[in-house]
């Protein structure tokens, strides 16, 4: 057997880039950090703050793009720092009337192939590569989620947030469903389906407001804070490190 043949299998291709690969994913372990602290450090000033969510492929002359617009600017003016995705459609109308209004405008912006890129109406905009670090902003900042029209996207933030409060893994927080039509026939599945099965528990049915009014929507989270402010007690933030 020759020197050569006595080499460890490392050396064999295969293996090489496997291992090459898992170092890699080993480092990635920093970047996720990095994605964290850097968003945690910019976002810190900017509460109370609501985070608004809905379709990116809405048209600026579509209804619910106006809608989501007014709701910005109202909350925006009420002393309410607005996070949107920082992407186009309802993201953007989210953005935009935040940013005529008195308070921030905050883009979280993601890398995709497709459908994201950067609305021009942020006065904070911050970028990730990795979805669930953006959904934990989303979450760990809001005062309130106002979700409007949209796809899977929206249905996941909202899937998550209700998890969230739901099992005690964030603070309970107004979680308010913009156009009832649009909604109507996925609670009308929470009530039949999912609370007839057991699923859930009637009462996980209080964790959602629907409401269609701009002004209602503002009202409805001063509401759910007038006996406690909006600063999360000692306890509260103690969950939240757990996010």
């Amino acid at each position: 057997m020759s020197a050569f043949e006595k080499l460890p299998k490392i050396l064999d291709p295969e293996l090489l880039a496997k291992s090459t690969y898992s170092a890699r994913e080993s480092w990635r372990v920093f970047e996720i950090m990095a994605e964290f602290v850097e968003a945690t450090e910019r976002l810190n000033a900017i509460r109370p703050a609501v985070s608004i969510f809905g379709s990116a492929r809405t048209v600026p002359k579509d209804p619910y793009y106006t809608l989501t617009e007014q709701i910005a600017k109202q909350l925006s003016d009420a002393g309410f720092s607005v996070i949107s995705g920082g992407g186009p459609g309802i993201m953007e109308a989210a953005n935009k009337g935040a940013y005529f209004g008195t308070s921030p405008s905050v883009g979280l912006n993601i890398q995709l192939p497709h459908e994201q890129h950067a609305n021009a109406y942020q006065d904070i905009s911050q970028t990730f590569r990795h979805f669930f670090a953006r959904k934990v902003m989303f979450v760990k900042f809001a005062t309130a989620y106002v979700v409007m029209p949209g796809g899977f996207g929206t249905m996941d933030e909202l899937m998550e947030a209700l998890t969230l409060v739901q099992t005690g893994k964030t603070r309970k927080i107004p979680i308010i469903l913009v156009h009832e039509p649009f909604w109507r026939g996925l609670l009308d599945w929470f009530k039949t389906t999912l609370v007839d099965q057991g699923m859930i528990n009637p009462e996980d049915l209080d964790l959602i407001k629907v409401i269609d009014e701009p002004e209602a929507v503002v009202e409805a989270i001063f509401k759910h804070y007038e006996a406690r402010g909006f600063e999360p007690s000692a306890e509260e933030r103690e969950i939240q490190l757990n996010l």
